[in-house]
């Protein structure tokens, strides 16, 4: 249920909101209402979000109409209000009571310690009060209940660091009793330190030494140790307790355990980064196939033109009449030329298609040779075509490493890539791989004969969109998606090339297992 916005309160330097609905519409709703309206609490952001009574002419409902509050005579409508923190029963009745603990949503709280009494008496006392004095004595009556029925830490503390009061909240925080807190300081309590938070801490902000030094209400975010020994952030705001002269002779601090929300963020922004890099893989991936499809297309009509001619001269001997033995016998071995050539077809193809799939992140165990010969079967026509001769001296054992075969695929078809590319005359392209046992790593060299790097720009070669090519030649996310991939999967990357004679690029991987080979003995 949605209320109306034209509601008591909204402070704007208020550091603790409070929705709260009232029970009762008399007249200590009414009272409740006026000294709310009149904005007393400087530290609060009190909302009355409805008034129910059966009386519709009582006279806090009255009130709560002329101010825009919604008003019902129906319980269940009160408690269904959205954003509600806390009910005020007012009607001083046991039942109505039990029927709000009852009815009331998981999470709001009852605010009762007979405040129907205590707003009765401030309501008779308002009636008597004469002179300015005692109306402050009375709203300050009213400011400490709500300090103490506040969800929120709240402590109040002396220009010398000492804990003057605080409510139960935050004795929940801090585990400690009331007369282990009230005299001591407060970064004795926080942190368990003997000076303050600045001194002990450098470079961190005290919102204390802020509000005390300016006058003007801090707001910060500390990591303070949990009770049960693990890091508690918390939101802390601060405001200045002023005398007459203007000057601050306390602090009022409220804390606000951020711990999950901070921690839901995180992983929120963690999952997208994943997210994100995902996509930026998956678009490379979509380059990568623009580069190979005309390689591939060349590859696949040089079989499809070879059995298009086995088959015309096939057909023309069936059309001359009953075949011969030994016509039968070249058909035989023309037949099995033929299907081993769509078998390599469909091996091209089968490879695109699955290169070209978007699927989501999926780690499991791949063998890091297998992934290394479907990029290189991908390729190896294109670097023909480019005159570039490629060797190859693959680990004779699997190399088992948990990864995500996507990934893969894509880190090394860029470096891959690039090596085409620094090879525009021709050249040589080697890829090994070997098991590093001693640091039980798999690695994973890829070396060409290009033009190689400058030094100069190889500590900007991992930049997302550095680009040594001409402008439409390249994006610039080749290389900072191999870093990228490389890292998530734990791994290293380094780079030795000298300018005019060519680059080596060599990736290692942590391995879950290696079956172990000799060379040598078989």
């Amino acid at each position: 249920m949605e209320t109306k916005n034209n509601i008591p309160g909204n402070h704007e330097n208020a550091t603790f909101s409070l929705n709260i609905a009232i029970v009762g519409g008399g007249r200590t709703c009414r009272f409740f209402l006026g000294l709310i309206h009149n904005d007393p609490f400087p530290f609060f952001d009190i909302k009355i979000l409805g008034v129910c009574d059966k009386n519709a002419r009582a006279e806090g409902i009255l009130l709560a109409e002329k101010m825009g509050i919604y008003t019902t005579d129906d319980l269940h409508d009160l408690l269904n209000i959205e954003h509600l923190d806390s009910v005020l029963e007012l009607t001083g009745s046991r039942n109505v009571l039990l029927e709000i603990i009852r009815l009331k949503p998981k999470g709001v709280g009852v605010l009762e310690y007979n405040i129907s009494r205590i707003l009765r008496n401030l309501l008779d006392t308002n009636q008597r009060l004469k002179s300015t004095e005692k109306k402050l004595i009375a709203e300050k009556t009213f400011s400490n209940l709500l300090i103490q029925q506040s969800t929120a830490a709240i402590v109040i503390i002396n220009t010398d660091f000492t804990i003057v009061d605080v409510n139960d909240a935050y004795l929940n925080t801090v585990k400690k009793t009331k007369d282990q807190v009230i005299g001591a300081h407060c970064h004795e309590i926080s942190h368990g330190i003997k000076a303050p938070c600045s001194s002990a801490f450098p470079g961190v902000k005290c919102p204390m030494l802020e509000t005390l030094r300016t006058g003007k209400n801090a707001h910060v975010i500390h990591d303070h140790p949990g009770p049960d020994g693990h890091k508690m952030y918390c939101n802390l705001t601060t405001y200045p307790i002023k005398n007459d002269d203007g000057d601050v002779i306390q602090v009022i601090e409220f804390w606000r355990d951020i711990t999950a929300e901070f921690s839901d963020r995180w992983n929120k922004r963690v999952k997208e980064f994943k997210s994100d890099i995902q996509k930026m893989i998956q678009e490379d991936r979509m380059i990568s196939l623009g580069k190979l499809a005309a390689s591939c297309a060349h590859e696949i009509n040089n079989p499809i033109q070879g059995i298009l001619t086995f088959c015309d001269y096939m057909l023309d001997i069936l059309n001359a009449g009953r075949p011969e033995d030994d016509d039968l016998k070249k058909f035989k071995d023309h037949l099995s030329l033929m299907s081993t050539e769509l078998e390599r077809c469909g091996s091209i193809v089968s490879g695109m298609l699955f290169f070209a799939r978007e699927s989501g992140l999926e780690h499991k165990h791949i063998d890091l040779n297998e992934v290394l010969n479907a990029v290189l079967s991908l390729t190896r026509h294109k670097l023909e075509l480019g005159n570039i001769k490629l060797a190859t001296d693959l680990y004779p054992a699997p190399l088992i490493l948990e990864g995500d075969i996507n990934q893969l695929q894509q880190c090394f078809l860029n470096l891959i890539f690039n090596a085409n590319e620094s090879m525009l005359d021709g050249g040589d392209l080697v890829v090994t791989s070997w098991m590093d046992k001693e640091s039980e790593n798999a690695c994973v060299e890829i070396r060409d004969t290009g033009y190689g790097i400058p030094e100069k720009l190889r500590d900007n070669l991992f930049d997302p969109f550095f680009t040594t090519k001409d402008v439409g030649q390249g994006t610039g996310l080749g290389l900072s998606i191999v870093h990228g991939v490389v890292k998530n999967h734990k791994g290293t990357i380094k780079i030795k090339s000298r300018e005019g004679e060519g680059s080596a690029f060599t990736l290692t991987f942590p391995v879950i297992s290696s079956v172990d080979h000799d060379p040598d003995g078989g």
